[in-house]
């Protein structure tokens, strides 16, 4: 058949069995545009923003594993889009982000609306294109579609002049069932002898710690980490990202590690002896103090990405691959060979880590008359029987979320960690809501990042995608203060909100149900009351404590052992 190249565009969508797009028309793209409208197999989704369009795109490719896609203008459409394709990068997110160019014949004279995205957009994609000739348009939207969904994902952008979709001109069209790319061939299986040494290592520890990242739930590895887990019966610990890979109900979870994470997680870090990190990219939320950074341990790392492995702190065994066969190999050489995980007694090594977890390191008021945001979620994950979709924005109630919703399967913890991007949670939650239309969906945010893409709010009613929204109020840019409060002698610039909009009404205007809850007693009857209200996005404004801070916290250039602990909780030296 021939097909124009707005046609091609659209066509090489449906190949790809694509079924939600997220844009924002403009000049450059209005050939597109009016080619989209004259088929119904692709979904549009109309958002108010274009960094919402990414975000929303991301937060669908993070709950499903495919490929989220985008389309927007040339100029400012693209440059809005550059913070939700740089959350994306950070976090390996496989986006294909269409951009519309200016035609070719006028690129570089400065015309309307013209940047240069490619080089724009370069240090923040995995991959970019400037499709300059109509016949390798689809070639190329097949080669971003592989790039972004192979090896280590991450967004790809194709930038495509407005000419190059001209109605008037149709070519003949094939959609190449492969590609093949000299420079780019992921490797999927493991180096056998580095798999056999490190099993050797894993089997004669007598502190082992497996530290698991978002890599693990990219790769769909849960499953496989879970089964070496308890094969080795060694305690996990997980990042930010990669919550939900292992079970957070499982005996064996220490809890997250890092900034914000256990006591017991960063101690029991700070002390092994083996450390196998799966998919996690050591970066310094994580890490701390480098120097000081699990000083006893010889590491073993396995990552999809050579790039990652020795990148800031040198291991022992590196081991390049998809997580599910590296592990499922060392589970079949340990299975069959003479020495098992429990030849060496480990018993006090567990009973330290319980004397750890003793610390009671998440402790908080639970009878103070104001809202506990910790309260809030712990309420949240037992209305919701922790069977929900949470997506976070950035700050301290993203902190208090993973902290205190227990997360037991993969892809329910939708949260942008690397970039740290505020404004990503409620269209990440449109995204989410739309993939999974019968599943609860809850936005943890706050005040101030909630008002950073708020007009998705729109975009939630026109296309009947109802999440419950869990704005975590206590007036502040709250981890800005607390880094105010601790590092800067309580000196409070700017990050106090004097002009808060009534968030109830606010709701109301945008046609979804508003609440604000003031007392702990109202906590529970509202998220109740919200979640009964299945066809109804629920804003829920509850006004917290101002002064509450998230604990444990290591702070900037100190290392796993020198937590900064909640007032009553034991100084940390004691028990270190």
């Amino acid at each position: 058949m021939e097909l124009s190249g707005a046609e091609i565009v659209i066509q090489c969508l449906k190949e790809e069995g694509v079924e939600f797009l997220f844009g924002y028309p403009g000049g450059a793209v209005l050939h597109i545009y009016d080619a989209l409208f004259q088929q119904d197999a692709v979904k549009h989704i109309l958002v108010r923003h274009e960094q919402g369009a990414t975000h929303a795109a991301d937060g669908y490719a993070r709950a499903t594993g495919k490929p989220g896609v985008v389309l927007v203008t040339s100029g400012p459409g693209a440059t809005n889009a550059v913070t939700g394709i740089a959350t994306a990068y950070m976090d390996s997110i496989p986006l294909v982000v269409i951009t519309g160019q200016v035609p070719l014949p006028v690129i570089g004279s400065d015309a309307f609306q013209e940047v240069d995205t490619v080089g724009i957009t370069r240090p923040c994609v995995k991959h970019n294109f400037l499709v300059k000739d109509v016949t390798r348009l689809a070639e190329t939207m097949k080669k971003a579609f592989y790039i972004a969904t192979t090896g280590r994902p991450g967004p790809v952008v194709v930038d495509i002049p407005k000419d190059v979709t001209d109605p008037n001109r149709k070519i003949p069209f094939e959609y190449p069932k492969t590609v093949s790319l000299r420079s780019y061939n992921p490797q999927v299986r493991g180096h056998r002898w580095q798999i056999k040494k490190a099993v050797d290592m894993l089997l004669g520890a007598k502190r082992p710690m497996i530290y698991s990242g978002g890599g693990v739930v990219l790769g769909n590895a849960s499953a496989a980490l879970t089964r070496f887990a308890r094969l080795l019966g060694f305690p996990v610990t997980q990042t930010l990202m990669g919550l939900g890979a292992f079970p957070s109900t499982d005996p064996r979870f220490v809890g997250m590690l890092g900034m914000h994470g256990t006591y017991e997680a960063n101690m029991a870090m700070h002390a092994c002896d083996v450390l196998i990190a799966i998919g996690a990219r050591f970066d310094d939320r994580v890490t701390g103090k480098i120097k000081e950074f699990c000083p006893h341990a010889r590491i073993i790392h396995i990552d999809i990405d050579p790039a990652s492995i020795s990148k800031t702190v040198r291991v022992d065994i590196p081991i390049v691959g998809e997580i599910t066969p590296v592990l499922d190999e060392m589970c079949e050489i340990i299975n069959s060979g003479d020495i098992k995980p429990d030849t060496i007694d480990r018993s006090g090594w567990w009973e330290q880590i319980r004397q750890w977890r003793g610390l009671d390191c998440l402790h908080y008021d639970r009878n103070s008359e104001r809202i506990k945001p910790q309260f809030v979620i712990e309420q949240l994950y037992e209305v919701t029987g922790g069977n929900a979709y949470v997506t976070s924005d950035v700050g301290q109630h993203q902190m208090w979320a993973a902290q205190f919703y227990k997360f037991d399967l993969p892809r329910r913890w939708i949260n942008s960690g690397g970039l740290g991007t505020m404004g990503f949670g409620l269209p990440a939650a449109l995204g989410v809501k739309l993939a999974f239309p019968e599943a609860d969906v809850a936005c943890v945010t706050g005040e101030a990042s909630i008002q950073m893409c708020i007009q998705e709010l729109a975009t939630l009613l026109q296309y009947r995608a109802p999440v419950k929204i869990i704005n975590l109020n206590n007036g502040y840019m709250g981890m800005v203060r607390q880094w105010q409060e601790f590092i800067y002698e309580s000196r409070y610039s700017h990050s106090y909100l004097e002009t808060l909009p009534d968030f109830r009404k606010l709701a109301e205007a945008y046609g979804h149900v508003g609440m604000q809850i003031k007392t702990p007693a109202d906590v529970r009857p509202a998220l109740e009351e919200a979640f009964r209200l299945r066809d109804r996005t629920v804003f829920m404004d509850f006004i917290t404590d101002p002064a509450e801070n998230v604990y444990p916290m290591i702070e900037a250039g100190k290392a796993h052992n020198e937590m900064r602990m909640a007032p009553g909780v034991s100084d940390t030296r004691e028990l270190a």
